[in-house]
């Protein structure tokens, strides 16, 4: 039954990715949380076991939509390589400082995170380009805050990563493009980060590979890559502004019960 809710959830969560453009676990993390709470995980592991599962999906899940923007030429790949240094640092970092919070007060931090990301999507904040795109130090600094924050929230970065390429002048679709490039380091540096600050921690459920729960990777890795081309496609059908007040919403409902 608990496999079943894995491969919904990735379905759903790849159908998000497609339609709005943001990182599935945005919504992954709030349902695994739910999900391992059901199944009796201990409290004290199981935000962070949610944490670090998204973050292996977002590997597996990444990679098509790598592909995708590639083939049409918006990857910055230049961008992406001086970002990367910094995000595999901050990354790691994120993972270790997820480490130290407990897990209810991590619920709370991902819940607050939750809320600024729906208000963000509801009103469609978006910054306008004010800089010119900043050389290699620059770029890896602010890759190095994207991966730490992203490693604590369990996304791969994209609600970050654009908002700051298009404050640097850089055009919205190579900004999407280059923001999809980035999750996949933050997810591999961010899972693995997880497999190694929960290896020795009790009580974890088996099949567990430190923070990250294998069963929970394997059913929404399946169903994600699968329906995130399915919710690309319907994003030119349907209004979009109305299915972001809608998903903002969720996120709000979301955020308002992890704070409580």
């Amino acid at each position: 039954m608990e496999f079943l809710v894995y491969l919904v959830l990735g379905g759903f969560a790849g159908v998000l990715a497609g339609l709005f453009g943001v990182g599935g676990g945005m919504i992954i993390v709030p349902v695994l949380v739910y999900s391992f709470a059901l199944q009796g995980f201990s409290p004290e592991v199981l935000t962070h076991m949610a944490v670090g599962t998204s973050l292996a999906t977002i590997a597996f899940t990444s990679i098509n939509a790598i592909r995708a923007h590639h083939l049409k030429g918006a990857v910055r790949w230049r961008l992406f390589v001086w970002m990367t240094l910094g995000i595999l640092v901050g990354t790691v970092l994120g993972g270790f400082t997820a480490a130290l919070i407990d897990g209810p007060v991590l619920q709370k931090i991902i819940g607050v995170f939750a809320i600024f990301v729906a208000v963000q999507m509801a009103f469609e904040w978006k910054p306008k380009a004010a800089l010119d795109v900043p050389g290699k130090p620059g770029l890896t600094l602010a890759g190095g805050f994207i991966g730490w924050a992203s490693a604590i929230f369990g996304i791969g970065g994209g609600s970050l990563t654009v908002p700051f390429l298009v404050w640097r002048s850089v055009p919205m679709q190579q900004a999407v493009a280059t923001s999809s490039a980035c999750g996949l380091p933050i997810a591999l540096a961010g899972a693995l980060s997880f497999i190694l600050t929960g290896w020795h921690v009790e009580p974890l459920p088996d099949w567990s590979l430190g923070y990250v729960y294998l069963p929970a990777v394997v059913g929404i890795a399946a169903t994600s890559m699968l329906s995130a081309g399915f919710g690309a496609r319907l994003a030119h059908r349907i209004s979009q502004r109305l299915l972001k007040r809608l998903f903002a919403l969720l996120l709000v409902c979301v955020g308002i019960n992890f704070l409580m």
